[in-house]
């Protein structure tokens, strides 16, 4: 029997991040576009970057990683995905012990308007107080 990943695992052995040429449109974006297809690593370290105090919304990170990379567009979907999996990382490390400050700083990105937060499987309070606490609110 296969045993089940943790998120920390699911970061650490996901798939490397690609550029691709959208063939058609898809989901906002125009066939035609380079479009970056992150990993849940290349998420983690731009946010591990972010200085303290400082905040990038969803959007912006995408901007600046498609840029980065050579591509027109950040996959929204894609990024969802993995996003997911760098917080559930995050919370997961968390809770074995790890130091807040060895902890990638998912507040700095994750705020009240982001979609990911009604997929993760923790309370987001932990969130809303770290971004109080960094005054980013």
């Amino acid at each position: 029997m296969k045993t089940k990943l943790t998120w920390l695992q699911k970061l650490q052995q996901g798939k490397p991040h690609y550029v691709k040429t959208l063939d058609k449109n898809f989901a906002g974006m125009k066939a035609g576009q380079q479009m970056l297809v992150p990993s849940a690593k290349l998420l983690d370290a731009f946010i591990q970057k972010i200085p303290k105090g400082k905040s990038v919304d969803v959007l912006g990170m995408r901007e600046k990683l498609a840029s980065k990379h050579k591509a027109d567009v950040t996959c929204p979907i894609a990024t969802g995905f993995v996003m997911k999996i760098v917080a559930e990382a995050a919370f997961e490390q968390l809770n074995a012990g790890e130091p807040l400050k060895n902890i990638t700083p998912i507040w700095r990105v994750l705020d009240k308007d982001s979609k990911t937060l009604s997929k993760l499987t923790f309370d987001t309070d932990f969130i809303f107080a770290q971004r109080k606490r960094e005054k980013l609110d």
